[in-house]
């Protein structure tokens, strides 16, 4: 089947592989010749079982997951997340550190200061949310909970390299956007959660990897849809699970395996933002990035133009070129090219070359 795809450049639900949609279509009706779709199979027996496990079995192997640490999924998005860390783990007469890097962490830390006290060990809001602290120099508090950061910030493009070692602290981390972009080292964090709509799969699941000695910090009295441990103790079963995304995640995470793993993706995603800043820094000053070049994403490449109107034409003349999803977050304006895992080496060039065409007509 002949289809005209677009180059997709949103920052989440985003692009899957091409293969990984085929294979959904394939299948959606009849799964292993099951007789029955997946999405009809009760999560209580085969067929779905042996897919779930065999999922959660290729994320531990992909990721490099320890034994000790738990892997399920839940619904909610990272967005529940953000209330369930603090309901889970902020205990009464302390606190929890929070790195307010950009718009997702400082979601994240409105929402923890509904429920407890938050201090701040570094707010970027005077930098426009453009740099990071070293990593080696971040600290716990000496009464904290838990430090809590995102590893990557989608609305500006920002992204930790190295990370901190918090001594016995806690370390939590939304790696919703760069989740399996690289390799990470799981047991430097005890928590990690991560909606899979950007490098995963589509919206509906979210993937979270738990340290086991999180059981002994865990608040006991919590409804139990909220409670980390109940969830962990059934391997997210515990209730219904978002069947169609957990299965897309499977087959996105084969497709990771066939390509190289994190390593291979890392690879990739390195080509990927180096064409497009090298077209940003050789632009003499056309495009924009304000980022610190220490911590650019390599997910998330956001740019300006010298005025709002050459922004609005670049928009409107990338869609007429077949290209999708280029506006900058509707909080931070500018524009955005979200380049994850799955998005073709090929769509990017054909990216930067429309960027220099725009440029030697429009500059």
């Amino acid at each position: 089947m002949k289809i005209n795809r677009k180059k997709n450049f949103f920052a989440g639900p985003s692009v899957l592989p091409f293969e990984v949609l085929e294979q959904l279509q394939q299948s959606i009706v009849d799964f292993n010749e099951e007789g029955l779709s997946i999405i009809e199979a009760s999560h209580r027996d085969q067929p779905f079982t042996d897919m779930y496990y065999e999922c959660l079995a290729l994320v531990r192997e992909l990721m490099g997951i320890p034994e000790n640490y738990y892997v399920f999924f839940l619904g909610g998005g990272a967005t529940l997340q953000f209330s369930m860390v603090p309901m889970n783990y902020l205990k009464p007469n302390q606190v929890a550190d929070y790195i307010k890097s950009g718009t997702w962490s400082s979601k994240a830390a409105s929402d923890a200061e509904k429920l407890g006290k938050i201090n701040y060990y570094f707010d970027g809001k005077e930098s426009n949310y453009s740099t990071l602290p070293l990593a080696s120099d971040v600290k716990p508090s000496v009464n904290s909970s838990y430090l809590y950061l995102c590893s990557n910030e989608t609305t500006g493009g920002l992204e930790w390299k190295e990370w901190p070692d918090t001594k016995g602290v806690p370390l939590i981390a939304d790696m919703s956007s760069d989740i399996l972009s690289r390799p990470v080292p799981v047991d430097k964090f005890d928590l990690i959660f991560a909606g899979v709509q950007k490098n995963l799969g589509p919206a509906g699941a979210t993937l979270v990897v738990l340290n086991k000695e999180m059981d002994s910090r865990q608040n006991p009295n919590l409804p139990s849809y909220l409670n980390y441990s109940e969830h962990a103790k059934g391997d997210g079963l515990s209730n219904t699970p978002p069947i169609f995304s957990i299965w897309a995640v499977k087959l996105v995470m084969e497709w990771i395996k066939r390509n190289g793993g994190a390593a291979g993706m890392e690879k990739r995603s390195a080509v990927k933002s180096a064409i497009l800043y090298d077209t940003i820094d050789n632009s003499g000053g056309f495009y924009n990035n304000p980022v610190d070049v220490k911590y650019r994403s390599t997910m998330n490449v956001v740019f300006k133009l010298p005025s709002k109107e050459l922004e609005k034409l670049f928009v409107e003349e990338s869609k007429a070129e077949g290209m999708v999803g280029l506006n900058g977050h509707r909080s931070v304006g500018g524009l955005r090219a979200s380049i994850y895992n799955s998005l073709p080496i090929e769509d990017v060039q054909y990216l930067a070359q429309f960027m220099e065409e725009f440029q030697r007509t429009k500059g």
